[in-house]
């Protein structure tokens, strides 16, 4: 009899696994029902603790990531983000640049500078002036922000802004100061509640 329903209950996993609805459980001998229930109820408690991790881990990811954003920029003179939105909440907020392209610096250099929207083109003319030598930055500009150093393919930079440096009322924005991609390489940053 053991055999039997062992050879039932086999034929039953196999057809539900081929179908798209969930098994019946099979039927079991009357002598069985208690290691059954006891076999399964542990598999219903389970699902339920690492739920609880991954909704902790998820919160303290947020938490964490709520004061940084990564920014990519490549080949195509492009940063994949039209806009930083930093809370008011962070004092300090940190920016990772990233070049996802495969030409050198000389060639295809990207970095991120923060600015006021007025002195945009003002820090970028002056940053061309002060050359590659000087990753296009003018030394002691007082209109910058924050800014990476230039980097090129593979390569990342990081930024602390002083979020102490922006005001009400202003419009403040991100670009790249190598010369000719100003134009493409521009977003808005945006303080938010």
């Amino acid at each position: 009899m053991k055999i039997y329903l062992a050879l039932i209950s086999a034929v039953a996993l196999t057809l539900s696994a081929c179908s798209q609805e969930p098994a019946a459980p099979a039927a079991s001998a009357p002598s069985e029902p208690a290691a059954s229930a006891s076999a399964e109820a542990p598999a219903a408690s389970a699902p339920t603790a690492p739920a609880a991790s991954e909704a902790a881990h998820a919160a303290a990811s947020s938490a964490d990531t709520a004061c940084q954003t990564v920014v990519e920029a490549g080949d195509d003179m492009k940063y994949n983000k039209t806009e930083i939105n930093i809370s008011k909440s962070c004092k300090e907020y940190t920016i990772t640049l990233k070049h996802m392209g495969t030409m050198p610096k000389t060639a295809m250099g990207h970095d991120l500078v923060i600015a006021k929207s007025e002195d945009v083109d003002g820090v970028a003319k002056d940053g061309a002036a002060a050359g590659a030598e000087n990753d296009f930055i003018k030394a002691g500009d007082e209109r910058i922000i924050a800014h990476t150093k230039l980097i090129g393919s593979s390569e990342e930079a990081t930024v602390k802004v002083d979020t102490s440096k922006f005001s009400a009322g202003n419009k403040y924005e991100f670009f790249c100061t190598f010369p000719g991609h100003l134009a493409m390489m521009r977003g808005s940053v945006n303080l938010i509640d």
